[in-house]
C-alpha cells in the first residue's frame, strides 16, 4: 500500500487536530471567506481565498452543504433509511448494490484492514457498543470474557466481499464507517470546491483537514497538532501543508474510568478490548482525508512499535505522541519530516 505514502453520531473519534486560522500566521484579509455549520454530530469549517461575488459565495455554501449531506445520507448509521443502514439490515449472502461513493469508502476500508492485519476494521461496532462507546449507554459492569468473545463473532471485515459496486456479507456483521467516512466527507467537499474553480482552501470536519494550494503570498496552510491532554487544549506541533490531508486519532478525550482503571474508546478489533498501550495520539498526512482518517486509527490501534514499523514500511507520513512517566515523547516516521514547521515558541515538543 505504498501508494499511501504521501497521500494524502457524536464526534466520531475524539480527534485532536485543529486549524491555526487564528493562532499562527493568518490575517483576516478581505480575500478570505469562511463557511461553517453542523454535520455528522460535529461541525465543519471551510476557509477559501479568492475573488467571489455574492452569488458565487452562495453557490460555494450550497455546494459544501450538499456534499456533506450526500455523505450523511449514504453512510450514516443513525439514519435507518441511509444506504449503509439498509445494507446492515439486508440478509447475509445477498449482494447489495451500493452507490459509487459508498463502494469507494468500503473498498478503501477493506484495503486498510488488510494492510493493518485487522487493526482497522469497519465491522468493530459490536465490540464498541459492548464497551459503551456506541449509541448504547455505558455498561453497568465491565464486559466479561464471554461477552467479548460473543461480540468478536460479529467483527470480521473479511466477511465483506465487494464486487464492483455490489457488497455481500458472508456472516452477520454490522458495518460502521465512522472511522473513515468523515474523512471521505472532507474529500467530497474538496472535490466540489475543485469543480467550482476554487484553488485555495482548507476544509475541516470534526478535526479532519484537507488543503488546496496556498494562502495569499504563497504561504502554506499552517495546522496544529494538539497536545494529548484531556484537561486543556494547547499546541504540540505545527505542520505546513499544501495539497494534502491530515487526520489525528487519539484516546485521551473519549474514555471512562472504573475502579481506578481507564478504558479508552479505541477498541482493538482483534481483541474486542480497549487499547492499553502508551500511544496517546497519531497524526497522519496523506493525499486523501479518508486515507489519513483510516490509517490514523489503524496505527493508533497497533501501538508505538508495530504502528511505526508499518508507517516506515509503507512510507506513511505519521507523527506519534507517546505517554511516558515524565510526560510525552514524540516519534516521527521517515515520511513525516517534510511537513514540519518550526516548533511552537513555548515548549511545543516535550
Amino acid at each position: 500500500m505504498k501508494r499511501h505514502a504521501h497521500r494524502a453520531g457524536p464526534a466520531w473519534k475524539g480527534l485532536v487536530l485543529f486549524a491555526l486560522l487564528a493562532l499562527v500566521g493568518c490575517d483576516r484579509s478581505p480575500e478570505a471567506y469562511r463557511f461553517e455549520g453542523p454535520i455528522f454530530g460535529t461541525g465543519y469549517h471551510v476557509t477559501v481565498y479568492g475573488d467571489f461575488s455574492d452569488r458565487q459565495l452562495a453557490s460555494l455554501k450550497d455546494g459544501i452543504d450538499d456534499a456533506l449531506e450526500d455523505v450523511d445520507r449514504l453512510m450514516s448509521t443513525y439514519k435507518p433509511e441511509s444506504e449503509l443502514s439498509r445494507f446492515n439490515a439486508a440478509p447475509v449472502g445477498e449482494p447489495f448494490a451500493l452507490s459509487p461513493p459508498t463502494a469507494q469508502v468500503i473498498d478503501e476500508a477493506i484495503e486498510i484492514g488488510e494492510l493493518s492485519n485487522g487493526a482497522f476494521d469497519v465491522t468493530v461496532g459490536a465490540a464498541v457498543n459492548l464497551w459503551g462507546f456506541g449509541p448504547d449507554k455505558r455498561p453497568d459492569e465491565i464486559p466479561s470474557d464471554e461477552e467479548i468473545a460473543e461480540a468478536l463473532e460479529e467483527v470480521d471485515f473479511r466477511a465483506l466481499h465487494l464486487n464492483g459496486n455490489r457488497l455481500t456479507k458472508t456472516k452477520p456483521v454490522y458495518v460502521d464507517l465512522s472511522g473513515i467516512a468523515k474523512g471521505y466527507g472532507v474529500d467530497h467537499v474538496a472535490a466540489r470546491l475543485d469543480a467550482l474553480g476554487v484553488t485555495s482552501y482548507l476544509v475541516e470536519v470534526g478535526g479532519e483537514i484537507r488543503t488546496r494550494g496556498t494562502k495569499p503570498g504563497g504561504e502554506p496552510w499552517r495546522v496544529a497538532v494538539e497536545k494529548p491532554i484531556s484537561r486543556e487544549r494547547s499546541v504540540q506541533r505545527v505542520l505546513e501543508l499544501e495539497d494534502v490531508a491530515v487526520a489525528t486519532s487519539g484516546d485521551y478525550r473519549n474514555y471512562y474510568e472504573e475502579d481506578g482503571r481507564r478504558y479508552s474508546h479505541t477498541i482493538d478489533p482483534r481483541t474486542g478490548r480497549p487499547i492499553t498501550h502508551h500511544l496517546a495520539s497519531v497524526t497522519v498526512v496523506a493525499e486523501q482525508s479518508s486515507t489519513a482518517d483510516g490509517l490514523a486509527t489503524a496505527l493508533e490501534v497497533l501501538g508505538p512499535k508495530k504502528g511505526m514499523d508499518l508507517a516506515n514500511r509503507e512510507d506513511i507520513a505519521a507523527y506519534f505522541i507517546v505517554k511516558t512517566d515524565e510526560g510525552f515523547t514524540t516519534e516521527l516516521s521517515d515520511a513525516f519530516h517534510a511537513y514540519l514547521a518550526e516548533p511552537p515558541s513555548e515548549g511545543g515538543e516535550q
